[in-house]
């Protein structure tokens, strides 16, 4: 069941970014794998800043979302180069 949690919370994270940061979404698996990459760059950067939400859905959400935020401007300041 925890994988099937991950997924969603993942799909929805990316989902979430794409429209903060573009106005659209991916597609399932591109916001999947952005949601899940965003959860771990998300996790980790909020960790350096000593902010932990524990293991509520709604703090996993919002990890996984401003790290998918966060990639999205990294792989955007990227390709105007």
């Amino acid at each position: 069941m925890g994988i099937i949690i991950s997924i969603l919370i993942g799909a929805l994270a990316g989902f979430l970014a794409g429209k903060i940061m573009k106005g659209a979404g991916f597609g399932f698996l591109i916001n999947l794998l952005v949601g899940i990459v965003g959860g771990f760059i998300g996790g980790n950067v909020l960790g350096w800043f000593g902010v932990h939400w524990g293991s509520t859905l709604v703090g996993q959400i919002i990890t996984a979302v401003i790290g998918a935020v966060l990639l999205l401007w990294i792989i955007s300041l990227i390709k105007k180069k």
